[in-house]
């Protein structure tokens, strides 16, 4: 049987520049999927309508072509797709699985809810069996919620090994729809990735705890699961991860000084790809890329020396 093209994909969200956190996920999200002749894809992550754009869309665009991070077909916008959870949504619930949740965002981060020691909370069940006059009797709209199973949930992470989760205990019942009517994260990546036939996520490994939440979503909605690759976060010399939020060195200002060669080799360089810090595109770079070669820790870049 032959082999299956790898597909990939890079998922910005249109909300400003790329930082270099950004650059890097696409550019080892590109280098992974290409150093295989797979396919990538580029999907526009503006779920949150208030804080994205259409300029920033193609500002995000230009700025990938500008670094040779080319894609091969890119998947409609999340805030197009609506309608399309809608179906995934009434699948969950002629499963059974759903239920509408009231607690308010004090009640789920109260000293009295639990919490992980990394002080997320995990949601108790409060509301997942009230009865059709509690439900009446909040007067207002509700989440939505997923249940869970008491069951663990394994990673075989390329870069961060093996991790496990058990969701009814480390997270607890899932909101999939706010209640704006806006969906979720979890639910809306699931779909896409799945629609668009993704084999391999690869992004920071902030988001290693959402892989078991979305393979539990991806077995509900029939889609196999991807391989997962979450990546070393760069952080400031001061230990911050890089951000937008902070006004971390960006695209816009980083364009101004180097060339795109410039910026990846002292990227490769940075995370173990390359020996020595030498000017190299990405198409060169994918030529001898190997996940062995990648650092597992953060990595601390000065990003005003690369000036």
């Amino acid at each position: 049987m032959a082999e299956l093209t790898p597909v990939g994909r890079f998922a910005p969200t249109p909300s400003g520049r790329m930082h270099l956190g950004n650059v890097f996920a696409a550019l080892l999200a590109w280098l992974s999927v290409k150093s295989r002749d797979g396919e990538m894809v580029l999907r526009m992550e503006d779920l949150d309508t208030q804080r994205t754009s259409a300029e920033f869309a193609d500002i995000l665009r230009e700025d990938l072509r500008w670094l040779g991070l080319f894609w091969d077909r890119e998947t409609p916008a999340q805030s197009t797709r609506s309608s399309v959870y809608d179906g995934y949504f009434e699948t969950l619930r002629e499963m059974g699985l759903l239920y509408p949740c009231y607690c308010t965002r004090s009640q789920l981060h109260s000293a009295d809810a639990p919490h992980l020691s990394d002080g997320t909370y995990v949601y108790p069940g409060t509301c997942r069996d009230l009865t059709p006059a509690q439900r009446a009797a909040f007067g207002r709209s509700p989440a939505w919620r997923v249940r869970v199973p008491d069951r663990v949930w394994t990673v075989a992470d390329r870069v961060q090994g093996q991790y496990s989760c058990n969701l009814a205990t480390d997270c607890g019942d899932m909101v999939v729809r706010r209640a704006d009517g806006i969906y979720v994260y979890q639910l809306a990546v699931t779909v896409d990735d799945g629609e668009a036939g993704v084999t391999e996520v690869v992004r920071g490994m902030d988001l290693l705890s959402s892989a078991p939440r979305q393979m539990y979503l991806q077995e509900l909605f029939g889609f196999p699961h991807p391989e997962y690759a979450h990546v070393p976060m760069l952080l400031a010399p001061d230990g911050r991860r890089l951000s937008k939020r902070d006004r971390d060195l960006d695209l816009g200002q980083l364009r101004q000084r180097l060339r795109p060669e410039q910026l990846i080799g002292a990227l490769a360089y940075a995370a173990g790809l390359l020996d020595k810090p030498e000017s190299i595109s990405a198409r060169e770079l994918s030529q001898g890329f190997a996940w062995e070669k990648l650092r597992r820790d953060s990595i601390c870049l000065n990003a005003e020396a690369l000036l």
